[in-house]
């Protein structure tokens, strides 16, 4: 599987670390979503109680629609 968030380390003092919400704010939905598959993908290859049964796992994310009045 090939990554398409790169994986970057940087050292910093606990005080000065900057936030993970304000890079994702900077971030298109389509790659915020992305992002989120990518980790739900990662999170049902490392969790053995989500490997017992293939047919309980859905694939990708459950779609609601909803209609709003404007």
């Amino acid at each position: 599987m090939n990554r398409k968030i790169a994986m970057v380390v940087k050292k910093t003092n606990l005080h000065e670390q900057e936030s993970d919400f304000a890079y994702w704010q900077t971030q298109s939905y389509q790659a915020r979503l992305d992002g989120l598959e990518e980790i739900r993908r990662e999170f049902h290859a490392w969790n053995p109680s989500t490997q017992k049964d293939e047919s309980s796992v859905q694939s990708g994310f459950q779609r609601v629609y909803r209609i709003i009045k404007r």
